[in-house]
């Protein structure tokens, strides 16, 4: 196989993009078979005994420095499986030199101290690690809920952003209500105000119809069930106003009783893979939208939805500790920094664009674009550089997704830059990874699919009573 830089078994020490896949291939390379092969295992548990479990060959003898770098591997293994599944408590089965030091990063003093907190938070629990024996590691087990989207009687969709809400209205499938809502959740630390906002866009919603039958919602942040684990919607009033956090959690439990009608409320990304699917006819889809952070979502291959919690933003895609660092998290290399405006803005300066310090990022990446349509190199280069890392981040996305057809969407994507990024990456897919080329559709959504829109999808994820 090839790696990144365009050779077998290259570590790719001095590789600005260190393929995640390679990484994995230099640890197959000291397997000749299997009485020559160990296991590492990694397992994260999330509510109600879910859990998602990867396993890792790797040789069974190993040098000092060989461990040390399967140690790395499993690291980012570990980080990309619990921002993919989410989890509290995290098992893991191999030699000590390689999963002893992924078990102590996961603690309050820890190096993934970050994420020890985010999930501590989500799930109410403090996040645990554990060693155990291969043969008593905890198997694969997810809860699968099939998506049989419906348009039947009168229902009210919403999509949460960051920036404004959208809220549609349908009648026996027909959108009769279409509307933007402006408002600035991230900097409110009142959960009231949330609360307040949305019920009003829904009200004004349900004068269009002779009655509410069902309420769907999709929303960025991390659910766990309806209730709001951390999410920039909330961001000020957990670190403002923390004796309200529980309330602004729990915002979609009360929307749904003052309705009294079916109500589901799933991850953004997940609406976003499921509008593909009703708009195009794709199963088996991971959605990729490329906005102010990287929002993900994922229907399987049998149209059923996981309940994963598919926070990409903070998964690893580069395995170079030099790559950049996320402000929020401060973890190197995650998927915020190759797919969402926070990318293209760090290549921006990288490449020579000047920006004025108080420039917020969606006005930076609008002259980055600006400047494609006019033929810069250096916005070229921008694009260029996120299809690259878009070829080498879908396989190893499908080592924890199962998917056939990545739909990438978002304002990075829009105009020629997004073009560029599509066919950069479907060109080096090809070239490096012919077997993905073949298994793994690379698009854009259509008109018809823009056209749905994550609130008009939502609306038909409930299913209602006695219909």
């Amino acid at each position: 196989m090839a790696c990144s830089c365009g050779k077998t078994n290259c570590k790719c020490a001095n590789d600005e993009f260190y393929a995640p896949m390679a990484a994995l291939w230099q640890v197959y390379d000291g397997i000749s078979s299997k009485a020559s092969a160990d296991i590492v295992s990694v397992a994260w548990e999330r509510e109600e005994g879910k859990v998602f479990r990867y396993d890792l060959p790797v040789p069974k003898r190993l040098s000092p420095e060989a461990a040390a770098f399967v140690s790395h591997v499993v690291d980012r293994i570990a980080k990309f499986a619990l921002w993919a599944a989410g989890g509290w408590k995290l098992t893991l089965a191999g030699p000590e030199a390689v999963v002893g030091p992924v078990a102590k990063a996961y603690s309050k003093k820890g190096s993934r101290k970050f994420d020890y907190d985010f999930f501590t938070s989500i799930f109410g629990r403090p996040v645990e690690a554990s060693i155990l024996p291969y043969k008593k590691m905890p198997e694969f087990s997810e809860k699968l809920r099939q998506v049989k989207t419906v348009a039947d009687g009168n229902r009210i969709g919403f999509d949460l952003g960051a920036s404004d809400f959208k809220i549609s209205a349908l009648k026996k499938g027909k959108v009769v209500f279409s509307k933007e809502f402006p408002w600035d959740p991230r900097n409110n630390a009142d959960p009231e105000y949330h609360y307040s906002k949305l019920t009003a866009g829904l009200k004004e919603a349900a004068a269009s119809l002779p009655s509410v039958d069902a309420i769907g919602g999709s929303t960025a942040g991390v659910l766990v069930g309806q209730k709001m684990g951390l999410a920039s919607l909330f961001r000020a009033v957990k670190e403002k106003n923390p004796s309200k956090f529980a309330d602004a959690q729990n915002m979609f439990y009360r929307i749904e009783k003052d309705w009294g009608v079916p109500f589901a409320v799933y991850n953004d990304g997940d609406v976003t893979a499921l509008a593909g699917m009703i708009s195009m006819g794709k199963n088996g889809i991971l959605g990729v939208a490329m906005g102010s952070s990287e929002a993900v979502g994922y229907v399987d291959p049998k149209r059923r939805m996981t309940g994963r919690i598919c926070e990409l933003a903070f998964a690893p895609v580069d395995f170079n500790p030099a790559a950049p660092r996320d402000e929020w998290s401060g973890d190197y290399g995650v998927g915020a920094m190759a797919f969402s405006q926070q990318a293209v803005n760090w290549l921006a300066l990288k490449y020579g664009f000047k920006f004025p310090k108080t420039m917020p990022l969606p006005e930076r990446l609008k002259v980055v674009q600006a400047a494609m349509e006019k033929g810069d190199a250096k916005a070229l280069k921008v694009y260029l550089e996120i299809g690259r890392f878009l070829a080498h981040a879908m396989p190893w996305y499908n080592e924890f997704f199962d998917y056939e057809n990545m739909m990438i969407l978002g304002r990075v994507t829009s105009g020629l830059g997004g073009e560029i990024i599509l066919e950069t990456a479907k060109r080096i897919l090809g070239d490096v990874y012919p077997e993905w080329a073949e298994k793994i559709d690379l698009f854009m959504p259509d008109e018809k699919a823009r056209r749905l829109g994550q609130s008009v999808a939502a609306a038909q994820i409930p299913v209602i009573k006695g219909k």
